[in-house]
């Protein structure tokens, strides 16, 4: 009985060990890619790793196209990773106050006393946000470089959206001050602290601050919209997100980063738990995500045409990033997609399938559109079976029908006619407007 007993026992554990460690399907992961990219949905690239160990990378597209010549994306190619950056800056703020050089409750006043709320806020109210600092302003171009002088003014110069540690708003601005604040405490510049408290220690190799713009010299991607064609997008300089949001990097290096983090090579336990915490459904320099039913933590960073992801789910040490130049697709769905494949989940890779409509039909939704108030015109032309939108004297957007009367920009936005009222609505994450056509 005892010897049954036990060959039943060994037996269990062999069809369950492999049911949970069935081997990755990466030709399908490779398909999910494919068709990313042949249907112009993006461009960028992933990394799984898990128990310290790369199981896939993959790049896809473009990291330039000119005229004369397309330079394709490797593994090495660095990446804005925008926000996700607020994880790094955390961790050095977490490292300072394990050394003594920062507290919790120190008040902002100690570096920034111009600041309104200055005295009443602490760093971790800004870690958490929770400090009430108004979102980096909309000052003047974002193209043109800044001094720390002139970010700080900007954000001075705004009145606090509310009293500090009363409720949660997502604050750029904070992390642009605790960036100042890892350079003044540890006395020096963030680039030479990031690499001495991070990329050293975790043998980084692409991994750094911004500095001016993104440049394919230093093998960095530049971003790209499809337009009918891939064409450059600007992004702002790196010194008005700086500690929130200039830091390029790999997924290869964003998943080592994100395992010596949880491997606690670069925190304590104590401080770790700290970033985990979450309030509001924010923590410390961390996100909760849940993808195919398991809770992760990690950061989301982006701009309207760049994006990026980083997770990990801790009880099986699995880390995954991606990385994109062109985000048309949305990022989550592609990461959702992922976990799906990864654990051999129900996925069906979209066909991304035109909707088609007869030339009758777009004919309707083309002309002139106003809005009152609105301080541009939009005009509506149809070109073969494609219907374009652009402002008067720009460049023509195509519209990807969705619906008979639906439509999306590959900025993300939607755009709905109504033939019968004449009228058009323009759906962005901010808001709606109706534009009216002109007779």
């Amino acid at each position: 009985m005892k010897i049954k007993q036990v060959f039943a026992l060994v037996l269990s554990m062999t069809l369950f060990g492999s049911a949970c460690a069935q081997p990755l399907d990466k030709a399908r992961l490779d398909q999910f890619f494919d068709r990313l990219f042949e249907k112009n949905k993006g461009m960028g690239s992933i990394a799984i790793a898990k128990d310290d160990k790369v199981l896939y990378t993959r790049s896809f597209g473009y990291s330039e196209v000119t005229e004369t010549k397309k330079t394709l994306l490797t593994d090495q190619t660095k990446y804005r990773i925008a926000s996700i950056t607020k994880m790094y800056t955390a961790v050095m703020i977490f490292q300072l106050i394990e050394e003594g050089k920062l507290k919790p409750g120190d008040k902002l006043d100690k570096f920034f006393p111009q600041v309104p709320n200055a005295e009443k806020i602490t760093i971790a109210q800004i870690l958490s946000h929770r400090s009430g600092i108004p979102n980096i302003p909309p000052d003047g171009s974002g193209m043109q470089p800044r001094t720390e002088e002139e970010r700080v003014a900007e954000i001075a110069r705004l009145q606090p959206d509310f009293e500090p540690g009363s409720k949660h708003l997502y604050s750029n601005s904070g992390y642009v001050l605790l960036g100042y604040i890892v350079e003044k405490a540890g006395g020096q510049p963030y680039q030479q602290a990031l690499k001495e408290r991070i990329v050293s220690k975790l043998g980084l190799q692409h991994t750094y601050m911004g500095t001016g713009n993104t440049s394919t010299d230093r093998n960095e991607s530049l971003s790209y919209r499809y337009m009918g064609g891939w064409k450059e997008a600007k992004e702002p300089d790196f010194s008005i997100t700086a500690g929130a949001g200039a830091i390029l990097s790999t997924p290869v290096d964003m998943v080592k980063f994100i395992q010596g983090l949880f491997d606690l090579k670069l925190i304590s336990q104590k401080s770790l738990d700290q970033m985990k915490t979450m309030t509001d459904g924010e923590g410390m320099g961390m996100e909760p995500f849940t993808f195919a039913g398991k809770n992760m933590y990690g950061h989301t960073g982006g701009s309207s045409t760049s994006g990026a992801w980083l997770a990990y789910y801790p009880e099986e040490k699995l880390a995954l990033a991606y990385t994109t130049n062109a985000k048309i697709y949305p990022v989550k769905d592609i990461v959702s997609g992922v976990f799906d494949i990864y654990w051999n989940r129900p996925f069906e890779i979209p066909g991304f399938d035109a909707f088609k409509i007869s030339a009758e039909v777009l004919d309707q939704y083309t002309g002139i559109y106003t809005a009152p108030g609105a301080p541009v015109k939009w005009i509506v032309t149809r070109k073969d079976s494609a219907l374009f939108i652009e402002q008067e004297g720009g460049t023509a957007i195509p519209l990807e029908a969705t619906e008979e009367n639906k439509f999306t920009i590959t900025t993300g936005v939607t755009i709905e006619f109504n033939a019968s009222k004449k009228q058009m609505t323009i759906k962005r994450p901010q808001g709606e407007r109706v534009f009216t056509k002109e007779n």
